[in-house]
């Protein structure tokens, strides 16, 4: 799936949703179905700067490929840090560059975070497209 096709499912899943509190148990959900990152991974510079909780996030290239995983202390952000792995994970480095993030602000996810989360989420798609970038100029070489 191209990473517009799978925000536009996230933002129908949302909308299936009443209330926030029904999007935070959905995006808890999220979290508690990532997959483990490895030991190995939970290292300082793989940590994200600028996030209230800890979040580990780790990537490597397979088959043209960013291949994310991650981590979080806290349960909202573990869940936070899931959705945006099903969205840019296993994707080229171009199309996580070229990709908006409209889809956060379709499903009101940034509005509905204290300040110091969306901080953190912001830091969060900043570091996956420093990924890219970093990805993309080792492919080119």
């Amino acid at each position: 799936m191209t990473i517009k096709e799978i925000q536009e499912e996230i933002i129908d899943e949302f909308s299936m949703f009443e209330d926030w509190m029904e999007r935070y148990e959905y995006i808890i959900d999220l979290g508690k179905s990532l997959p483990l990152i490895s030991e190995q991974f939970k290292l300082d510079e793989n940590l994200i700067k600028g996030c209230q909780s800890k979040v580990w996030l780790y990537s490597e290239v397979e088959k043209d490929k960013i291949v994310f995983t991650a981590d979080s202390d806290a349960i909202l952000t573990k869940g936070i840090v899931a959705l945006l792995l099903r969205v840019y994970s296993d994707q080229t480095p171009q199309a996580i560059l070229e990709a908006d993030t409209k889809f956060i602000d379709e499903i009101g996810l940034k509005e509905h975070l204290s300040p110091t989360r969306a901080n953190g989420l912001v830091s969060m798609v900043k570091q996956i497209k420093m990924y890219a970038i970093a990805q993309q100029s080792k492919l080119e070489n």
